[in-house]
């Protein structure tokens, strides 16, 4: 009796293996139908975006040929038109000479019309020769000798595919860092990254580098599968550069661009951290830094931490007036879990747009509490005038209406021509100069004098349009279907200009 009992215990607990395998394989499963879903959705955004970019180009071109048809035009009109003018004076010469001749002939003097018969004549022949051949002849064809050859671009799009499914096993394309989710702590940064969104490419692994914090080679600091690392024992009050690649059977992946990091001072308690979260299984993915190296510490914003993107050829840095500003460079994508339901979010979420012609609400990731911070937005369309809004809102904010129509938001909303501020629906400050495509719109939030304020195109819009701001406030963006913005960052120019204008509280 007992070992038949315990044969069914063992083959029990055999049993209860696999069904708690099969449960965790089912979460996985579902799992993967919503990571299916959202990277349908990135896909065709980027899909849509890049036959967007086409389709410009073809608008583009398609204007510069309508201008050299335009040329054409006016050329053939010129020629035309003057020779109607030339022809014109000598018909009416010849006319006036015959009407006299005409004249001269009914003369009954016989002696006057011998003195001027000679002369005349020869100025008949003369005129008729002026009539000589090729003068009635038009200078100018009425065709257009323009043929546009649109074959070749017409074959391009009827073999416009996805390259990444052609080709057989290729070298993984560069990781991209998210910005959102990377964060330093004390000294210890984590860094986070993703596959771009159009790769179908099989990657095996990644290798994360970081340089010695002092400007110095980069080194390995990690290898695997995991798309999330935090390193620790880093210097303290020192600037990092971080990038990663892929790699598969084929091949290594070009580097990724660099991501540069300041990490806390030591002399602080606090903590000191990005406003960005980081989750607890992160912790698993702890490696100790190999740096051992004596470093030259770097000035750094105290109390605060920094990231900045730049490319491997063209770096960027911030710019020297925000460091005397004692400042940062804002870094956020925008929030799909709180924003308006019509909003259309691409390019990791740090594009969108709207499929409604009404207002609705979006907010940034990231919110801010203290510090000073700037961010730019960049107008990548623009159609029939709309009237975008960009500021600051709490996170409860009204989603369908322009953003500074409840006493949840400060805004800056903008057409073609002026702006306004506004704020629980009241309109302040119209000042002249508006948005087109391509113009970036700058955020400028001092929470440390409780400001805000705004510039188009790095200059100023406006005096100081908010004081006396506290709380916890999000970057936030109101637009329509007309619209579509991309959160970007930059520096101040005239760091002088934005302060002024400034009344302290």
């Amino acid at each position: 009796f007992f070992p038949l009992q315990s044969q069914l215990s063992q083959a029990l607990n055999g049993l209860s293996d696999r069904a708690k395998e099969a449960k965790e394989f089912l979460v996985q499963l579902r799992n993967m139908v919503q990571q299916i879903q959202e990277n349908s959705v990135e896909f065709e955004a980027c899909l849509v975006a890049q036959c967007d970019a086409l389709i410009d180009a073809l608008n583009r071109r398609k204007a510069q040929l309508l201008s050299r048809v335009n040329k054409e035009h006016e050329h053939k009109l010129k020629v035309v038109r003057d020779q109607i003018s030339h022809c014109t004076v000598k018909l009416r010469q010849t006319t006036g000479l015959m009407e006299y001749c005409l004249e001269v002939i009914k003369e009954n003097d016989p002696s006057g019309f011998l003195q001027i018969s000679d002369a005349l004549i020869r100025r008949v022949h003369l005129t008729e020769d002026q009539w000589g051949k090729g003068t009635l002849t038009p200078r100018m064809t009425t065709d257009f000798d323009l043929n546009l050859d649109n074959a070749p671009l017409l074959q391009s799009i009827h073999q416009l595919d996805f390259v990444q499914m052609k080709v057989s096993s290729p070298v993984p394309a560069p990781p991209i860092l998210q910005l959102e989710e990377c964060c330093t702590h004390n000294n210890s940064a984590t860094l986070s990254w993703k596959q771009p969104p159009l790769s179908t490419v099989q990657v095996e692994g990644y290798i994360l580098e970081l340089d010695d914090g002092n400007g110095g080679q980069f080194r390995e600091v990690y290898v695997g599968k995991e798309t999330m690392c935090t390193v620790d024992g880093l210097h303290f009050n020192s600037t990092y550069s971080a990038r990663v690649k892929a790699f598969n059977k084929s091949g290594v992946s070009p580097y990724s661009k660099t991501l540069v990091l300041q990490t806390s001072e030591d002399t602080q308690s606090e903590e000191q951290t990005l406003p960005f979260p980081v989750p607890l299984e992160r912790s698993q993915l702890r490696r100790m830094s190999p740096f051992s190296s004596t470093l030259n510490l770097q000035p750094s914003f105290s109390g605060r931490s920094y990231f900045e993107l730049r490319s491997s050829a063209h770096q960027l840095s911030l710019h020297s007036s925000l460091q005397s500003l004692n400042s940062a460079v804002a870094w956020f994508s925008f929030d799909p879990s709180s924003a308006h339901a019509d909003i259309i979010f691409s390019n990791d979420n740090l594009t969108v747009t709207c499929n409604s012609y009404d207002d609705r609400v979006v907010l940034g990731k990231t919110g801010f509490s203290k510090g000073l911070h700037y961010w730019e937005l960049s107008i990548d369309r623009y159609d029939n005038h709309p009237d975008p809004a960009f500021g600051v809102a709490r996170i409860d904010v009204l989603k369908d209406a322009m953003l500074g129509k409840d006493d949840k938001a400060w805004a800056m909303y903008v057409d073609n021509n002026r702006s306004w501020f506004m704020h629980n629906n009241s309109h302040t400050n119209r000042t002249e100069g508006g948005i087109t495509k391509g113009a970036t719109v700058g955020v400028l939030l001092d929470l440390t004098r409780r400001t805000l304020t705004f510039s188009i195109n790095e200059d100023q819009q406006g005096p100081v349009a908010f004081e006396n701001l506290e709380g916890l406030f999000f970057p936030a963006v109101s637009l329509n279907r007309n619209v579509q913005v991309r959160s970007w960052t930059g520096s101040l120019e005239h760091p002088q200009e934005w302060t002024c204008c400034h009344t302290a509280p």
